[in-house]
């Protein structure tokens, strides 16, 4: 079983070598990563975008991994976590597992037992977890087949327009900077310029055309998700 195409991929992780070739990895393999250094900006990710696969570091600058994989399982996100870890006691290892983890792997080790992990571990998901279709008014998102179906049509999105509508529509009525859009977006690595946030939203309103359901701008503030 090969790891999905397109599967979008949560690093927490504050060693930014580690990360960056982490995320190297998975772009290599047609996926699409996104680092977090903090819990709290993890945290806020989880909120707004759905992902196949955490792979989560537990000491962190801001707090403790465990915390956040205890939280993620008390807000009933069964997203799959792999624990990336120095620790090796059985011990770590079990009370991990007791938090809520997938599965773990201890620190150093091999990129190709780490797609392994995954592997194993999506197999254990599939059927156990679905992703619901997002529905916002008179539009629906499947964000697994990134397919938009408004009262005009059915669209199939771009990697980005999915991304960024999945932003807006599990937070509606949310106003969102373009920082803050361009935070969950685009990647460290990018650049980032004014107008680029503006293209991705010129194309959804696009299709969001003859819908009760649109991207409202407020003026030097951003953008919001509405529906009337």
């Amino acid at each position: 079983m090969k790891l999905k195409n397109n599967m979008k991929v949560l690093i927490v992780e504050d060693e930014t070598k580690l990360a960056l070739s982490l995320a190297d990895h998975f772009k290599l393999g047609g996926h699409i990563p996104e680092i977090s250094d903090t819990v709290a900006t993890a945290a806020e990710l989880v909120c707004v975008t759905h992902y196949d696969m955490i792979l989560l570091d537990i000491m962190l600058p801001d707090g403790d991994g465990r915390a956040f994989l205890r939280s993620l399982r008390a807000d009933h996100v069964q997203t799959p976590v792999i624990v990336m870890t120095a620790r090796s006691e059985v011990s770590d290892r079990v009370d991990m597992l007791d938090f809520g983890a997938d599965d773990y792997i201890v620190k150093p080790f091999d990129f190709a037992e780490l797609e392994a992990r995954c592997r194993a571990v999506l197999r254990r998901n599939i059927g156990a977890s679905t992703t619901k279709d997002l529905v916002v008014g008179d539009i629906t998102l499947n964000p697994l087949t990134a397919e938009l179906q408004t009262p005009e049509t059915c669209f199939t999105l771009r990697n980005r327009e999915l991304r960024l509508l999945e932003i807006f529509m599990n937070a509606p009525n949310i106003l969102f900077t373009k920082d803050q859009l361009a935070d969950r977006l685009l990647s460290i690595s990018e650049t980032v310029n004014e107008n680029t946030i503006e293209v991705y939203i010129g194309r959804i309103r696009k299709k969001l055309a003859g819908s009760s359901t649109r991207i409202e701008t407020m003026r030097g503030i951003g953008y919001k998700l509405t529906s009337s």
